[in-house]
């Protein structure tokens, strides 16, 4: 491990909250949990802040280090690119670097790119690229994407079907699917409910389920729509 990066592990390790690390442990169960030191975000989002402004040559060579020794490292990795990525394309490429390494949801759920806000169309044609990947979590990243970026003013309902045609026996895949469709039945619900509402149903019948169950536990939407979600259940 160079040098660099070898500083930027103790770094990360001086600003672990040992207890923090046995909780994120049991949130995380894909990661060995030696391999977690304990970074609380607020104090991982100031240290990136730090290292990009003071030491930006350190944070693009840690950039180019693959792969990390510690889940909190590839959680810095994640902020690095949101923070340092300029444009879409300057973000896809060190995301394609970096995507294949990230073993857990949460690792994939914290990236977020002000830099895709910029430019919507080359964003979703990734989204559908990744979306078919092999890989499980760049396939949950391409999901979140949609769900992140897309089911507000830019969302199209043939958005739709680039979620429904994912088919995955991964939990973590069809959860973000479930998310994904759930927070669609309450902010575009003319587009969605016609995709519950057919027989036989689109979806797999967990995926189905459990996107109206996550959309029934939301305060935005009435009770009576609440009864009409559960009475879709399968």
């Amino acid at each position: 491990m160079p040098d660099m990066t070898n500083r930027i592990e103790r770094e990360l390790a001086a600003i672990a909250d040992p207890a923090y690390r046995a909780f994120q442990a049991k949130l995380v169960p894909t990661v060995d949990a030696v391999r977690i030191l304990g970074v609380r975000t607020p104090a991982l989002r100031a240290y990136t802040k730090r290292l990009v402004r003071e030491r930006e040559g350190d944070a693009r060579s840690f950039l180019a280090e693959l792969p990390h020794a510690t889940y909190d490292a590839n959680n810095l990795h994640g902020e690095l690119i949101g923070r340092m990525a300029q444009t879409p394309e300057e973000a896809f490429a060190l995301l394609d670097a970096f995507l294949p390494f990230v073993d857990n949801w949460a690792t994939c759920d914290l990236i977020r790119i002000p830099a895709f806000k910029r430019n919507l169309p080359p964003v979703l044609d990734k989204i559908r690229s990744w979306t078919a990947s092999d890989h499980e979590y760049t396939v949950r990243f391409g999901v979140v994407q949609l769900m992140t970026l897309f089911l507000d003013d830019a969302f199209d309902p043939e958005q739709l079907a680039i979620v429904a045609a994912i088919d995955r026996e991964e939990y973590y895949i069809n959860m973000a699917r479930a998310w994904y469709f759930s927070f669609a039945l309450i902010k575009q619900p003319s587009a969605t409910l016609p995709l519950f509402e057919r027989r036989p149903i689109a979806l797999d019948a967990w995926t189905h389920n459990k996107a109206l169950q996550k959309a029934r536990e939301s305060r935005r939407i009435s009770p009576e729509r609440k009864a009409y979600l559960q009475s879709l259940k399968v």
